[in-house]
């Protein structure tokens, strides 16, 4: 079973996502815990928890198909001491938040060194800021996104992913997300069936299947290996309709949340169905 959905709003009040995403016809949706771009944001309300809850009940989406993702000002690699308190006090918050909502899983970006520090180095510190999020909570899977590699970005390679969840200590608690249009900024020719087998031999060999929690199924406007981060719709891009075919397919992929993050929202109900028709569920 494929569980395929989109990125859906959050905002004014965390409840109204899973409505948003059942009116997407989508069995699996993502959102944002808190604003994004602030630190600090204002307790969930009983009445908020309660309607979130209760409204993945009606509409049939368990733990496993909700795919939250960390606010993007958090970067648990910080250079600036200040900031990784701040990452750190953030990420924890959101933990706490899936728990409050019942969620099991909390997508986030590795960070950027800002090259202040080596790439091993920052890994190793990404490692270290979990750790410390995850001493502090308990009951949620945080789920290590890829990146496309741009800019001082890490988690650009597989090995990045894998020397994270080597770092951390409870490894029942950590995971990964498969961004496909990351994937084909970072090297990875998407566009081929000879190249997505090469894709997936490599992360099974990295890094493992048994950590694969999620994807984020886009289409790239960028070529191959551009490390530059810009999705488009599916079909339009550099990865082709054939990708996602091949995908919607392949067997190792069933029973996980998969996440349109493409741009153009008006056409989520539309790719969604399509996904879901090919995938023949």
């Amino acid at each position: 079973m494929k569980y395929i959905g989109a990125h859906v709003d959050s905002l004014p009040t965390v409840d109204v996502a899973p409505k948003q995403a059942h009116l997407l016809g989508a069995t699996a949706f993502a959102f944002n815990l808190i604003d994004a771009t602030k630190w600090s944001n204002p307790p969930y309300t009983d009445e908020e928890v309660a309607t979130f809850r209760e409204l993945c009940e009606r509409f049939g989406y368990t733990s496993g198909q909700i795919l939250p993702h960390s606010a993007f000002v958090v970067n648990l690699c910080s250079p600036d001491s200040r900031k990784l308190s701040l990452s750190r006090r953030t990420f924890t918050e959101e933990l706490r938040r899936c728990n409050q909502l019942g969620v099991k899983l909390l997508n986030f970006h590795p960070g950027a060194h800002l090259k202040k520090m080596t790439e091993d180095e920052a890994l190793d510190l990404v490692a270290e800021s979990l750790n410390y999020c995850l001493d502090k909570t308990e009951g949620v899977t945080t789920v290590i996104e890829n990146t496309a590699g741009q800019g001082s970005n890490l988690g650009y390679s597989f090995e990045h992913l894998a020397h994270i969840i080597s770092r951390v200590e409870d490894k029942s608690r950590v995971g990964v997300c498969i961004d496909s249009a990351h994937a084909m900024a970072a090297g990875f020719d998407l566009s081929t069936a000879e190249g997505y087998e090469a894709c997936w031999n490599s992360f099974a060999e990295i890094v493992g299947f048994d950590y694969l929690r999620g994807m984020h199924i886009n289409d790239s406007m960028r070529a191959v290996g551009s490390r530059i981060d810009r999705h488009e719709s599916i079909g339009k891009g550099t990865i082709g309709a054939g990708f996602f075919e091949r995908l919607m397919a392949d067997p190792r992929m069933d029973g996980i949340p998969m996440i349109l993050e493409t741009p153009d929202p008006s056409l989520w109900k539309d790719e969604i169905a399509w996904l879901r028709d090919i995938a023949k569920n």
